[in-house]
């Protein structure tokens, strides 16, 4: 699994996937019928990339896209003694 946090975080993690597979911008282009260009344009900025495009290119690289209800935190009463 990979949590993304931030637009940063998620430029790293598409590219390291695309990178992983062994294929070049180019060649994840062919794929999606979109050329070098655009796919450097996701990579480079994904916060204004349209969702379907991300998810597209997530599913073509053999992934999916989960989405999941952070587990709930410890709320620790004022005053209670905490070891």
């Amino acid at each position: 699994m990979y949590p993304v946090d931030t637009p940063q975080h998620l430029r790293t993690i598409l590219r390291s996937l695309r990178q992983a597979k062994g294929l070049t911008q180019a060649q994840l282009g062919q794929r999606l019928g979109v050329t070098q260009k655009r796919i450097a344009r996701i990579e480079a900025a994904p916060e204004v990339t349209a969702f379907d495009q991300i998810s597209r290119m997530v599913t073509s690289l053999g992934c999916r896209l989960v989405i999941e209800e952070p587990a709930p935190q410890k709320v620790t009463e004022p005053g209670a003694d905490t070891w």
